[in-house]
């Protein structure tokens, strides 16, 4: 308790929450926009993240990330346009009961869903986590090396719709990481003479290029198309007495299955919003009206999607392994602000991790008393046209690249991984194995080289742990049931 009173002074400093609204505002700006996601926010952030405090940074990202998961749900609901891919599912009721004159209803039902998965989510966050980093902190080389195998088999699951191609994607992220000094020989590699590779690419000109810029090139080819306006009055938020209380019914068991699916690495809000709205359906006594404008098909996929928002951060912080896609950017920039999430971070900064939690929770009301204030508001927010919208984004990244180390070179690597970014999402490549390559990959092979060295070369000592076997087994059940996602859409032609 002294630690997350400790927490509550820190966050609640006013210079401090400040950042944290500002991130949450943000972030349910950035989700009601289609076309931007958690993760192009949480890139925005990154150049001024360099000037805060690693732990006012920490709780800036956590409401970025929770803020967007949630603003995803706006255009679902007004223009049937999920902001972001948690929020397809929302679409099915969402956009029905908009249609019938009851969007401010939806939106409500929707905020009130989000900040109760947000709750729990965060508390399991809390409770789970701190054990499960005891328990890593007995880690040495030979069952960080196995856990880093693991992270490297949830590509195949953050792959898309195909496994080569994610594959494929993770192989090209460990070829942009080998780029530079080996971390144990001290030797030079593929720089070709050229003084900036010796470092290698920079992280964050490449998060910006792969996530955001490449983004941008895709949404730039939609301008000139009509714009959909959304003219509808917004009135009656919440729900009654009487529809909240069927609506918990669904709410609460929704906001577990989320946080349980987002523990899992590499599922996310789009797998858990959809299991949710399924299990709605099928416990609820009016099937037919699902799809058709029914409130509990709105609460329970913002519930589950929101549950995953805390669970996904406790693989992240406990173990150093993202649980979805935007926590594989978050792991990047916690990295760049100069915090390494893992078991060493629960004991080496305490007080960082308190003011997470704290963060984290405070989010969560900030999220309820944004979205039932500014309901009238989000309107506005679709109707800015991407014409003027996205180059104002793209000179930001320009300008966020240039500022980290005052070079030209780092805008020209965002830019360079901007175009790469932009063919591969044309023709089908996932983005986020390749962050997943250039940030484990590393950590492997560091991992790699400290348990050989100990053991003189012997190969065999990456075997002698039951921890890292363990890893092993589950690294293969990953891969077979991704093989088996794949094989399954083949028997149904």
């Amino acid at each position: 308790m002294s630690a997350l009173i400790q927490g509550l002074q820190f966050v609640f400093t006013p210079v401090n929450f400040l950042f944290l609204f500002i991130g949450t505002a943000g972030g349910i700006v950035v989700g009601a926009i289609p076309g931007l996601t958690g993760s192009v926010g949480i890139i925005l952030l990154l150049p001024f993240l360099f000037y805060l405090q690693p732990a006012v940074a920490l709780i800036m990202l956590a409401g970025m990330f929770c803020g967007a998961i949630y603003g995803g749900s706006i255009s679902a609901i007004l223009i049937s346009t999920p902001g972001t891919p948690s929020a397809a599912a929302t679409v099915l009721d969402g956009y029905p009961l908009a249609q019938k004159g009851e969007a401010g209803k939806a939106i409500g039902v929707a905020t009130i869903a989000s900040t109760c998965g947000g709750i729990i989510s965060t508390l399991c966050l809390i409770f789970i986590a701190p054990q499960l980093a005891r328990v890593a902190l007995k880690f040495g080389p030979e069952e960080y090396f196995a856990l880093m195998v693991f992270g490297l088999t949830v590509i195949a699951s953050v792959s898309g719709a195909s496994l080569v191609k994610g594959i494929l994607s993770g192989l090209f992220g460990l070829s942009i990481a080998v780029i530079g000094i080996d971390p144990i020989s001290g030797y030079d590699r593929f720089s070709f003479g050229i003084p900036n590779l010796m470092t290698g690419f920079p992280m964050l000109p490449v998060l910006i290029g792969l996530f955001a810029i490449s983004q941008i090139f895709i949404e730039l080819q939609k301008i000139g198309q009509p714009l959909t306006i959304y003219k509808q009055k917004i009135k009656g938020v919440l729900p009654t007495r009487k529809e909240l209380k069927d609506l918990f019914k669904v709410i609460i068991p929704s906001s577990f299955l989320g946080t349980f699916i987002g523990i899992i690495p590499g599922t996310g809000g789009a797998i858990a919003s959809f299991m949710a709205y399924n299990e709605a359906r099928r416990f609820s006594r009016d099937k037919e009206s699902f799809g058709e404008g029914n409130i509990l098909g709105i609460a329970a996929p913002e519930a589950a999607n929101n549950g995953t928002t805390g669970g996904a951060m406790v693989p992240l912080l406990s173990l150093g392994i993202p649980g979805d896609v935007v926590t594989s950017v978050m792991l990047g920039a916690l990295m760049l602000v100069g915090l390494r999430p893992g078991p060493l971070m629960f004991k080496q900064n305490p007080e960082i991790i308190n003011a997470l939690f704290v963060g984290f929770m405070t989010a969560q009301f900030l999220i309820l008393a944004l979205g039932l204030l500014s309901v009238r508001v989000f309107p506005a927010i679709l109707r800015v046209p991407s014409s003027i919208l996205f180059p104002v984004i793209l000179s930001l990244c320009f300008l966020g690249s240039f500022s980290l180390g005052n070079s030209v070179y780092d805008m020209f690597v965002a830019l360079m991984f901007g175009i790469i970014g932009f063919f591969l999402r044309k023709y089908g490549f996932a983005m986020a194995p390749i962050i997943l390559g250039i940030i484990l990959g590393p950590l492997a092979e560091q991992n790699l080289g400290k348990a050989l060295i100990i053991s003189h070369g012997n190969w065999g000592t990456l075997f002698n742990s039951p921890i890292a076997l363990f890893f092993y087994a589950i690294s293969l059940a990953s891969v077979s049931y991704s093989l088996m996602r794949m094989k399954r859409p083949n028997k149904q032609h």
